[in-house]
């Protein structure tokens, strides 16, 4: 080996050293993710200030609920639903987000989609009685996000939701 390519064996070296320095500290830089993992919507945080049915707090918007491994809208979701397309139709500037959510019970895949079916079933029903689509917006926790940590069938009901969050004024 001569001596040129053995300085430049540990002129490489020196600067790959140097490097992988540099990239490590800037990830002390970076803010903490304070969301526990959980998947959330563009500005959710913002969402949650605004109001959510499940807090009571969304200009009379309630939340539904739906029976154990269904997505279809039962007689007393639909007459909350119309209560709530009243109050959508009242406040034509509110926008909204339904978050499709399920009990703690199944696997992460089936309740990510199941939690969608349930919200886009309410979207679809919320369009039927006049309310335009640009004005909501879905998304489906699955099982990340209960209302009731319970284990009990009264704790499991009260997971199985859509709830809504006022997006915007």
């Amino acid at each position: 080996m001569s001596i040129k390519s053995g300085v430049c064996r540990r002129l490489v070296l020196v600067i790959g050293i140097a490097t992988l320095i540099s990239v490590a500290g800037c990830g002390g830089n970076k803010k903490k993710d304070e969301g526990g993992g959980v998947p959330t919507a563009p500005a959710a945080d913002e969402n949650i200030t605004l109001g959510d049915s499940d807090s009571g707090k969304a200009g009379g918007l309630q939340t539904v609920h739906f029976l154990y491994d269904s997505f279809t809208l039962d007689d007393e979701a639909k007459g909350v639903l119309k209560s709530n397309a009243s109050a959508l139709k009242e406040k034509g500037h509110l926008k909204i987000q339904i978050e499709g959510h399920c009990d703690q019970r199944g696997g992460i895949q089936y309740n990510i989609a199941l939690g969608e079916k349930r919200a886009n079933g309410v979207r679809r029903y919320l369009e039927d009685q006049g309310i335009g689509a640009d004005r909501m917006t879905v998304i489906s926790f699955g099982k990340e996000k209960p209302v009731d940590m319970g284990t009990s069938d009264q704790a499991y009901s009260k997971n199985r939701r859509a709830n809504f969050v006022i997006t915007s004024h």
